[in-house]
């Protein structure tokens, strides 16, 4: 890969800047390359006393939290690579891991990936059927889990005929303790072509069951140059310049997309720190997180920075941070928490765009070229993004059509990014592609600056009244209202319009009880001036608030975006990987409106 300028090179000017980045970049992949080799071992020869991974348990305060750095991240892979090859495990060979953020999982990746072996990254979340499926489905020959998940995979293992070894992480930790001082051990490395596999991750399977992508070694080449846009240049701050050292930290699970790809294996790429935080995410947890690992770089989905900015509205007066970039993707952000991150955070959000088969792919880059509001960005550099139609013809300005990436870079060079191919499912890989433009289901526009703006998901846009309505804009309206903490938009079968726009609300703190049944509400009030505590009665409604919500998105939406009806329910439906699973609630409405039809 082609060098990337620092923040400081002469083409700093907006307008000049992001043509420069985009036009000069040119893709350099060596045809041997191996991930575990250029995150882990390099760094273990060069920097080997540099911190890797700062492991932080709730509850836990700066002092305890444990720091383990690249040369015991590259001597305790070593020890778990030995025990893998000793349990049979070859090259190409599918290792599930099922762990969260903590230091062996960082390890277990390391170790698969150095001697050929293909991670199968699996969540916590996952329940028994899930695991169950994608165990089967990539024939899993050994299973990394730790306290929690490894009872639960030796309950499945009698359904899982591929399934030869579960290895307990305390096997990891005991094995790194034996070897955790020997100074110049060497691992001789499996020299791994860029074009073979490395990670097997399940995407969410939002139609059919899940689909296994699999990535080669060469799509994290591919994801640098998103990651160092969306990340205001991460990686160039100097590592011996220990002021400034870049710091990351992210909600996200290491076990999707977002938290591998995004986040863990980028960060270790650049030789920095990565702060793996066990627990529950929460508000306060985040910022007290940052505040006290002194995190600079961060990727925060919209629904987690949704909830910090209902939680704590003026967080300077709570915390102190060194944030320097927001990444966020996922969902659309909104220009609610947009502006909660310039005025309150002051960082502008780089929102981010892409999939798990072709991830990081469009975006923003605050220091470099202006961030539209509520964009998704430009196509990153390497990357040949374009909107096209069903005929694979690219859309004029402001046409809707599908985001579709192209397999070659704007030079003719193939781009890095893709991933090899479902696995087991050619008629699915193949069902991706129109000609070399891979398509992505997501639609959007392009304005004539070439930023890109997010229509929704191809199967959550909707037809209401012959309308056409994406989802996205106006759940974003409904979480500026204070009484929102998260919406979700679906259509509502109805006779006569083919559809309506129905919002599923989940309220912010404190709403619930002041809208609360029996048509009156009592709101205990507190004073904290003198500790008293006074009582509000209120005679507003829930059908007060439903009209008060419906009268909010009209004033700043089409007349045909409003709600025509709204249900409160305490949590949306969420994948995994923290997108809102607006199918589930629309089948619920299909299901329900066939129950009446059926009366």
């Amino acid at each position: 890969m082609k060098t990337l300028q620092s923040p400081t090179s002469p083409h700093n000017q907006y307008g000049t800047q992001y043509d420069a980045l985009y036009g000069q970049f040119a893709w350099q992949v060596p045809e041997n390359f191996n991930i575990a080799q250029v995150c882990c071992t390099r760094w273990a020869k060069q920097t080997p006393h540099a911190v890797a991974i700062r492991e932080h348990t709730a509850g836990a305060v700066r002092k305890s939290a444990q720091t383990y750095t690249y040369a015991q991240l590259q001597h305790a892979a070593n020890a778990l690579s030995a025990q893998l090859q000793q349990a049979g495990v070859a090259r190409g060979d599918r290792v599930a891991i099922v762990l969260p953020q903590r230091f062996e999982t960082a390890v277990a990746y390391m170790a698969v990936l150095q001697i050929g072996a293909v991670a199968v990254p699996l969540s916590m979340l996952f329940g028994p059927d899930a695991l169950e499926y994608r165990i089967n489905d990539s024939d899993a020959v050994l299973a990394i889990a730790d306290e929690i998940s490894e009872p639960v995979l030796r309950g499945l293992q009698a359904h899982c005929p591929k399934l030869l070894t579960i290895l307990p992480v305390a096997s990891v930790s005991i094995a790194y303790v034996a070897v955790k001082n020997i100074a110049n051990e060497e691992w001789l490395q499996v020299p791994t072509k860029a074009d073979e596999g490395a990670i097997l991750i399940y995407t969410s399977g939002t139609t059919g069951p899940p689909k296994g992508a699999l990535i080669p070694h060469r799509a994290l080449i591919g994801n640098l140059t998103g990651f160092v846009c969306s990340q205001n240049w991460f990686g160039f701050d100097g590592i011996k310049n220990k002021s400034s050292k870049a710091v990351f930290w992210s909600p996200a699970d290491w076990a999707w997309t977002g938290g591998l790809m995004d986040a863990l294996l980028p960060t270790l790429y650049f030789g920095r720190e990565i702060v793996a935080y066990r627990g529950r995410f929460s508000p306060e947890a985040a910022y007290e997180l940052m505040q006290t690992h002194v995190v600079t770089h961060t990727f925060l989905f919209p629904t987690a920075l949704k909830a910090m900015m209902k939680a704590f509205p003026s967080p300077k007066k709570h915390f102190i941070h060194k944030l320097q970039a927001i990444m966020s993707a996922g969902e659309a952000v909104g220009d609610a928490v947009y502006d909660y991150c310039q005025k309150q955070l002051g960082v502008t959000v780089n929102e981010m765009f892409g999939q798990t088969e072709i991830n990081y792919i469009v975006g923003n880059c605050s220091i470099k070229y202006p961030s539209k509001p509520n964009s998704m960005g430009k196509p990153y550099p390497g990357h040949r993004v374009a909107v096209i139609d069903d005929e694979g013809n690219e859309c004029p300005d402001g046409v809707p059509g599908d985001v579709a990436v192209n397999r070659f870079d704007i030079h003719g060079t193939p781009d890095p990014i893709f991933f090899l191919g479902y696995w087991k499912n050619e008629a699915a890989t193949q069902a991706k592609f129109t000609g070399d433009w891979c398509r992505t289901g997501d639609l959007a526009t392009r304005d004539a600056d070439g930023y890109l703006w997010y229509q929704g998901r191809a199967d959550d846009v909707f037809k209401a009244a012959g309308y056409r309505i994406g989802p996205s804009e106006i759940e974003n309206c409904l979480v500026k209202h204070p009484a929102v903490a998260n919406a979700a938009v679906v259509p509502k079968p109805d006779a006569e319009r083919g559809a309506v726009v129905k919002a599923y609300v989940v309220l912010a703190v404190g709403y619930a009880e002041m809208y609360a049944i029996n048509n009156i509400a009592i709101q205990v009030i507190n004073t904290p001036a003198t500790g008293q505590k006074s009582i509000n009665i209120s005679k507003k409604t829930e059908k007060d608030l439903i009209a008060e919500l419906q009268a909010h998105v009209k004033s700043l939406l089409a007349p045909y975006e409003y709600p025509k009806e709204i249900e409160f329910i305490d949590a949306l439906p969420m994948t995994t990987t923290g997108k809102v699973q607006r199918r589930v609630l629309r089948l619920q409405e299909e299901e329900r409106a066939k129950s009446l039809k059926n009366l």
